[in-house]
């Protein structure tokens, strides 16, 4: 499996603590990257969004379900106790927010990406690509909330 450049994966983070602070602001602490196998528990919501073009790979962002309310909360400014088909669609605009700033972050590196549309899934999951090894970076804020940025970039350049 290959490896990813370094230098690829910043135009994420950049993008994803853009966002979390304009969209929800949320000031977020960027951890340290470990590889990962992205297999995800009962109480996780993912918002799964593949991207095309010079690079081609997957992103999934992943939040428990108390951190999913939390920054559906933020983006509504109203309270989200529980998950339900409005809050769902502001947590899949938010990965559609942070990944449509990441094609942006790209190409001004020369590098054009397309993204498509994002998927959300909640409950028990894992995901097997034939992309790279899949990293992991975790964004704290608040507390110890912890947003996971999960990056598998197949054709690195």
């Amino acid at each position: 499996m290959a490896t990813i450049n370094v230098d690829h994966i910043n135009p994420f983070l950049l993008a994803s603590t853009k966002i979390l602070k304009e969209m929800c602001s949320i000031d977020a602490k960027i951890g340290k990257p470990f590889v990962k196998n992205p297999i995800f528990l009962a109480d996780t919501m993912v918002i799964l969004i593949g991207f095309t073009g010079e690079m081609k790979g997957q992103v999934l962002i992943a939040f428990e379900h108390p951190v999913a309310c939390d920054i559906a909360s933020k983006m509504m400014m109203m309270p989200v106790e529980e998950m339900n088909d409005l809050s769902r669609s502001a947590i899949s605009e938010l990965g559609n927010m942070i990944m449509g700033n990441t094609a942006t972050v790209f190409s001004t590196k020369g590098i054009a990406i397309d993204i498509t549309p994002p998927t959300v899934g909640k409950g028990t999951m894992s995901f097997t690509s034939s992309f790279a090894q899949n990293i992991c970076i975790p964004l704290e804020y608040e507390g110890g909330n912890k947003i996971e940025i999960n990056i598998a970039i197949k054709g690195d350049r």
